[in-house]
């Protein structure tokens, strides 16, 4: 606990608008006791200010840092002073200088500094103080680290991810389930463009990476071979690997899963002919004929001399569904998973595997574009017609879409199907709609190619087979089919598995050149997973942080809520139903602290008292007409903090009235604090977070939902005490809507301020 802290007012960050010597005045008041040091200085963010805390820290008279000035989003790497030493910013210049807007408009005299200013800062600097008071150094909880990658897939991604593991120094076991290297990439005759000038499709150059894989002494091969089980947390995984008829336990320290794609099942292609029309065929179809050496109808082994590449579906599948049950009892029979009442269920089956995926990428027009000039090598003479709804070629793909305009034995219409039927000899008839040739038109193919879906393997089978409390997948984003669920915008390459990184196609469709970058960030992620876990700190979004959770568990009544609710698998259960945790799964949310009704959980550096405290330091006056009203905000530290930070910069304002204190997630938010800052009179509560959703931007994925089901609870509560429900609001905010974040504060003070004041208010 920090019972000695220097307190430092930066100069330079306060603008000459508030009284500093009056606030230090205030600190040697209150806080004689704990706080020896107070000191000002002209502009702390120097050698010479710095210089200036690392001495009183090496003579003795402090043990703790509390710096008032700017955010601590600005400089955050400068106020390092060793790991034994903790450190807080109080944000005086953004959140409380910057962004002051005085209610009653009067001109303050010069160099006077209003008093509701004042009253702002000297409670930030209060909450300051009692945050580092209730505070303790993070405990050492390194662990020896086992420096082996696992890399599951050996196609084109998880070749690429085993190379660039191997390259940095470290040893990699790659398990790949088929008996050769390859994957899908080893199935395709050409591959779009890597390189400028981007205008024709060359060979995928599978087997030069083969040949590299086999060569480097840092990669383990296990062919014919599959995951049976991974037990442990990132730095310490066990993997039982069943390699033929045997298995076999290898030590792992981080886990890349590039286990690739299937194809999308071809019965919902059934309202576009296939099956019941010969020559109607797939993407993956086609590709396979080029890489065998001949483009051929299959009725009656011709040549195609036209054939038609369909990119527009428009509404046509959306009626045609099969038996959801069906295909889930198959899948589960398949991959051999029971599923028993008094288990976690598992997840890995998605039902939208077997209907038609809504989403559209970039792949199916490039692929399009490239099986086109198919025709023209294989077909002399040949046409290829290339309808589209959406043409999606992004980047530097645009010159393979302008080489492809250029062709004179290419055609490119818009245009959506309307219907497909037999026009008689094996031909085909299209009729289009809303094209660029007319109303509406009927082509007669002698082919039909037909795009299909690209459904990651984890959509199907577990593959990584879990040993975890929340079962053996890993979650995934039912908006997408099954594709690893992530923070798309911030974390691309991390699943909600710490230490398990997902890279090419099962994480989104790609192509190759986009899976090889791909693999690359995931090599890095499970590179850098290791160097984090050694050092006992998280390896993202919190990187660095060297703080988790602890339990009481004298108190815990095994609700089990915390090992259900953590986004990450952090948490498994004893024979008990303790709460058992691993380390290095946990990302540092506070998600589990928020959940827990007894408050058991805590951090040496984020816990319940200590945020608990902070808020009582906010002083409320009795009288709401006199005083004004006093609101709290929780603040996201991930967006809403930042967006804050970002409105006061650029010189957005909003209501003195209101307090903001950050915390890690909403998710880690416990009831007990908006309870206790509602008996002490506080007006109002605003949470204010990550937007949640299907297109959520929480970085703890699930924290904001989380916390918008427990405002149930919030509510129940404030009724027990006779408040008004409508006093404690959530707001969803995204990091780049700075801007809207003023608006949405005055609402809130608005709104409380009509209800009057809090009935605590005085007691």
């Amino acid at each position: 606990m920090a019972d000695k802290i220097g307190v430092y007012f930066d100069e330079s960050s306060l603008g000459g608008v508030l009284d500093i010597q009056r606030l230090c005045d205030g600190v040697q008041k209150k806080w004689s006791d704990c706080c020896p040091v107070v000191k000002v200085h002209p502009r702390l963010a120097t050698a010479e200010g710095r210089a200036l805390i690392q001495a009183d820290i090496d003579a003795g008279l402090i043990n703790a840092v509390c710096v008032c000035g700017s955010s601590p989003r600005v400089d955050w790497d400068f106020y390092k002073f060793g790991q034994n030493i903790l450190v807080d910013r109080v944000n005086l210049r953004e959140l409380c200088v910057l962004c002051y807007e005085d209610p009653s408009k009067e001109k303050v005299a010069p160099g006077t500094t209003p008093e509701l200013l004042f009253k702002m800062a000297n409670d930030y600097v209060n909450m300051g103080v009692v945050k580092l008071q209730k505070a303790t150094v993070p405990e050492d909880g390194g662990i020896e680290v086992v420096n082996r990658v696992l890399v599951i897939g050996g196609g084109w991604a998880g070749m690429s991810a085993a190379l660039d593991v191997a390259a940095v120094g470290y040893d990699v076991t790659l398990v790949e389930k088929k008996d050769m290297l390859g994957g899908a990439a080893a199935g395709m005759y050409k591959t779009i463009p890597f390189a400028f000038p981007y205008d024709a499709a060359h060979a995928t150059g599978v087997e030069k990476k083969i040949a590299q894989v086999q060569a480097s002494d840092k990669i383990e091969v296990l062919l014919d071979s599959e995951i049976a089980g991974i037990a442990g947390a990132p730095g310490n995984y066990e993997v039982t690997v069943k390699v033929g008829k045997e298995e076999r336990v290898v030590a792992i320290g981080s886990v890349v899963i590039a286990t690739g794609w299937v194809p999308q099942d071809t019965a919902f292609l059934k309202p576009l002919g296939y099956g019941a029309l010969k020559n109607v065929v797939t993407s993956r179809e086609f590709e396979a004929m080029a890489k065998a050496g001949s483009i051929v109808r299959k009725s009656d082994g011709a040549k195609p001399a036209k054939v038609m590449f369909l990119l527009g579906f428009g509404d046509k599948l959306a009626p045609f569904e099969v038996k959801e049950e069906a295909a889930r009892a198959a899948a589960l029979a398949a991959a051999e998973v029971k599923e028993a009442d008094d288990t976690p269920k598992t997840n890995f089956v998605k039902q939208d595997t077997y209907k038609h995926l809504s989403y559209s990428s970039e792949l199916t027009s490039l692929t399009a574009l490239k099986q086109a000039n198919y025709v023209r090598e294989f077909i002399p003479g040949g046409v290829a017609m290339v309808v589209y709804e959406h043409m999606m070629v992004p980047g530097m793909n645009e010159l393979y879409y302008k080489a492809a305009q250029n062709d004179p034995t290419v055609m490119m219409t818009k245009g959506v199907i309307s219907e497909v039927r037999d026009g008689g000899d094996g031909d085909i008839v299209v009729v289009l709609e809303d094209t660029l040739l007319g109303a509406k038109v009927e082509i007669e193919v002698d082919m039909l190619v037909l795009p299909t879906a690209m459904v990651p393997t984890t959509a199907l089978d577990p593959v990584l087979k879990l040993k975890y409390r929340q079962g053996p997948a890993m979650p995934d984003l039912e908006l997408f089919s099954g594709y690893a669920d992530s923070n798309y915008i911030c974390f691309p390459y991390e699943t909600r598995r710490t230490g398990i990184y997902a890279a090419g196609t099962v994480r989104q469709p790609m192509t190759m050149a986009t899976a090889e970058v791909d693999a690359a960030g995931a090599a890095l992620k499970a590179i850098q997973c290791l160097e984090s876990a050694n050092r006992g700190m998280a390896v993202h979004p919190r990187s660095g942080d060297l703080s988790f959770p602890k339990f009481n568990l004298v108190r815990c009544t095994q609700c089990k809520r915390c090992t259900e609710e953590c986004p990450f698998g952090a948490l498994d259960e004893d024979e008990k139903g303790n709460p058992m945790p691993n380390t290095s799964r946990c990302r540092r949310c506070g998600t589990c602290m928020g959940a827990c009704p007894e408050r058991v959980i805590y951090f040496d550096n984020y816990n319940v008292d200590q945020i608990g405290s902070m808020i009582k330091q906010v002083e409320v006056p009795d009288d709401m007409e006199v005083g004004g009203p006093r609101m709290l905000i929780l603040a996201c530290e991930n967006d809403a903090y930042p967006a804050l930070d970002m409105a006061a910069l650029r010189g957005k304002k909003w209501s003195p009235y209101v307090r903001i204190v950050p915390v890690r997630c909403l998710g880690s938010v416990n009831t007990i604090w908006i309870a206790d800052a509602m008996s002490k009179g506080t007006d109002g509560c605003l949470l204010l977070g990550c937007k949640y959703g299907e297109d959520y931007q929480c970085h703890f994925v699930k924290g904001s939902d989380l916390c918008s089901r427990r405002m149930a609870n919030i509510g129940e509560t404030l009724g027990k005490l006779g408040i008004e429900t409508e006093r404690v609001q959530q707001m969803q905010v995204a990091i780049d809507e700075y801007d809207k974040v003023p608006g949405m504060i005055d609402e809130f003070v608005d709104a409380i301020t009509k209800l009057g004041p809090n009935p605590f208010k005085g007691y």
